[in-house]
Order: C-alpha cells, then structure tokens, then sequence
C-alpha cells in the first residue's frame, strides 16, 4: 500500500465521501502517534511528528487503496490549547465518530510505560458504544525491557475491560510490532466485519 494524502478535514463539511473502508489511529498527545503512523505505512514523512504535543488539529484522510484510507486525528490530554480550540476539537472528534460508517476500526496509541489513562478509557468508552473495535498500540516498547514491556501489556489488556479486540508492543525506532500491527490494518480494511 502507497499512501497518498486525500485531503484535511477541519470541520465535519470537509469529510471525504463516507463510503469504502477507513482505521482511524488516535492518542494521546506525545504519545508517539505520528511516528506510530510513518512507520506502519513505511512513509517517514506522511504524519508531521513534532516535539510539541498537540500539533495535529485536523483529521487528514489519507488513501491506501482506491476504496481504504487511514486517517490520522488529532492527540488529546497534553496540548495546551484553550477553551474554544478544545471545543472546536470535541466537535469535530464527535462528527467523525457518530457519521462515519466507513469506519472499521481504531488504532490508539498508548505510551507503554504510562498504561491507559483516563483520557484512553473515555475513547474506549466512546468506541464501545459506537461499536467501533480498537486495537492498542502500546508505543515506545524500546523504552522498556521485554520482561517489563509484557507486564505492561498485561496491564493494559486487563485495564481495557474487554473493550479491545488486542494489543502489541510498538516501536517505531527498533520496529517491534510493526508486522503485527500492519497485520490489524490489513484486516479491517480487507473485512468490513472489523474481525481479525
């Protein structure tokens, strides 16, 4: 697959057609998301990282195939932003969620060494109802040894109340989970059902 940006969406009037198959990759501000999506589609360049948390404020459509795109949404938690940005960001999060039903699934990425935070259980809770699965990259894996990487898996599994269809050690820099999370897309986007 040889991604191709689409377009940016800055209010829900700007979303590409809602037909064809999408995954959407979301997280928490710094915790690895851009690079997380440069790295799945072996593009270095397609997801602006930033040592600023917070810098993705549009959701960007990107197309895979004639029919699949990810799209890559903006971090929550850490930027600082004000009451009007957020507002203007809780609004278009809900307009994609709630009309999307290309939608076939949701990748989050999770600082392994920090686990689910607040903010990554109201999206669960959010995606839950929405019925729409998720599946948790937990990034920055290299951080941690491999002994401590899967106690945190664990942790997260556990954490997650049966409201993640899986998890995998991720990282970007020494690649670990990148097959298996190329694995997840492939089969979202190949099956509607969202099944592995």
């Amino acid at each position: 697959m040889t991604p191709i940006f689409l377009k940016s969406a800055a209010q829900p009037s700007d979303f590409l057609p809602d037909d064809g198959r999408e995954v959407a990759v979301v997280g928490r501000s710094n915790s690895g998301k851009s690079s997380a999506l440069n790295t799945i589609l072996a593009h270095g360049k397609l997801a602006r990282v930033s040592k600023t948390p917070g810098r993705t404020q549009l959701i960007n459509f990107f197309g895979l195939t004639a029919d699949t795109r990810l799209v890559d949404l903006p971090g929550y938690g850490f930027a600082r932003v004000g009451p009007e940005v957020r507002a203007r960001w809780e609004a278009l999060m809900t307009g994609y969620f709630e009309s999307r039903t290309s939608l076939v699934g949701l990748m989050i990425t999770v600082d392994i060494r920090r686990g689910l935070l607040e903010l990554d259980q109201t999206m669960l809770r959010w995606c839950h109802a929405l019925e729409v699965p998720v599946y948790i990259l937990a990034t920055k894996a290299d951080k941690l040894s491999r002994n401590a990487g899967l106690r945190q898996i664990q942790a997260i599994q556990r954490d997650g109340n049966g409201l993640i269809v899986g998890v995998c050690r991720f990282s970007s820099l020494d690649r670990t989970g990148v097959k298996e999370a190329r694995q997840q897309l492939a089969a979202w986007l190949e099956s509607s059902s969202g099944q592995t």
